[in-house]
């Protein structure tokens, strides 16, 4: 009844508010200043403080004042500092014809740079060095997804290596592969087959890169985590939780390391 009313009184029910996202500085207790993604966000229940490769993030529900925000940050300040440190990376950002290095599988891999019309990658064997042609006055963006382009051409390839050996063992093969910049996630597999890895994997050494593709090839056989899922892990890669700790350690520099060099936005 309630519902014929409104429609025909012309009172319709407001449409949701949509989220909303701001960066905001906070002076912490000890004097430094921290800048922070703010988000509104009217799912939110409560005030959430995170960190991933990205920065600091603050979600507010809808009720909450800026300035409950901000008291929250303060008062969490050690812990956020902590956590940006874990976080951070090393990592420079890619300068044309200046970046000596980049990281891949697990390394960092020389770089040799000549001045060209075009711009190409390459990754040469012999000199175990990665060649870039590029103009002297290369534009950034094409230069970071020129890099980008190539990671995701060595990441398939590896994973192109990998994947007819654990085939034969699985109920079916995944109806397509996906490479993407995440942010908290090492892979996913969607109800329909579709395997999702994240691009940074190929920054890692080869077998934390592997274990993750088998850990999501294995969601084929079980899709949750329960100990026959698992068993099916340990089956195909007996030394998972050797990788798995190798994550939790160096996770977040390897993602962010990633963002530094493709500047994927935020």
């Amino acid at each position: 009844m309630t519902s014929l009313l409104r429609l025909l009184t012309g009172q319709l029910k407001a449409a949701p508010r949509a989220v909303s996202r701001e960066t905001i500085a906070v002076v912490l207790a000890n004097g430094q200043t921290v800048e922070v993604l703010r988000v509104r966000d009217p799912r939110a229940r409560r005030i959430k403080l995170s960190v991933d490769e990205r920065g600091p993030r603050l979600t507010l529900p809808m009720r909450a004042s800026e300035i409950a925000g901000q008291r929250f940050v303060i008062q969490h300040g050690d812990w956020l500092l902590a956590q940006i440190a874990s976080a951070g990376s090393d990592a420079p950002e890619l300068q044309a014809h200046v970046t000596a290095r980049l990281p891949l599988r697990g390394r960092e891999v020389p770089l040799r740079w000549q001045s060209a019309r075009y711009l190409r990658l390459q990754l040469d064997e012999h000199e175990d060095a990665l060649l870039i042609a590029a103009p002297e006055a290369v534009n950034p963006k094409a230069l970071r997804r020129a890099l980008r382009d190539f990671y995701e051409g060595q990441a398939r390839a590896d994973v192109g290596r990998w994947l007819p050996k654990y085939l034969p063992g699985l109920p079916r093969a995944p109806s397509r592969l996906r490479y993407r910049v995440m942010s908290s996630q090492w892979g996913s597999l969607a109800p329909d087959g579709a395997l999702s890895l994240d691009l940074s994997l190929v920054l890692a050494p080869p077998a934390a890169f592997e274990y993750v593709l088998v850990h999501e090839l294995c969601h084929l056989i079980h899709a949750d985590h329960s100990r026959a899922f698992w068993r099916e892990v340990e089956l195909r890669c007996p030394h998972w939780r050797d990788q798995r700790e190798y994550f939790r350690a160096s996770g977040r520099a390897l993602k962010a390391g990633l963002r530094r060099l493709i500047a994927d936005d935020r």
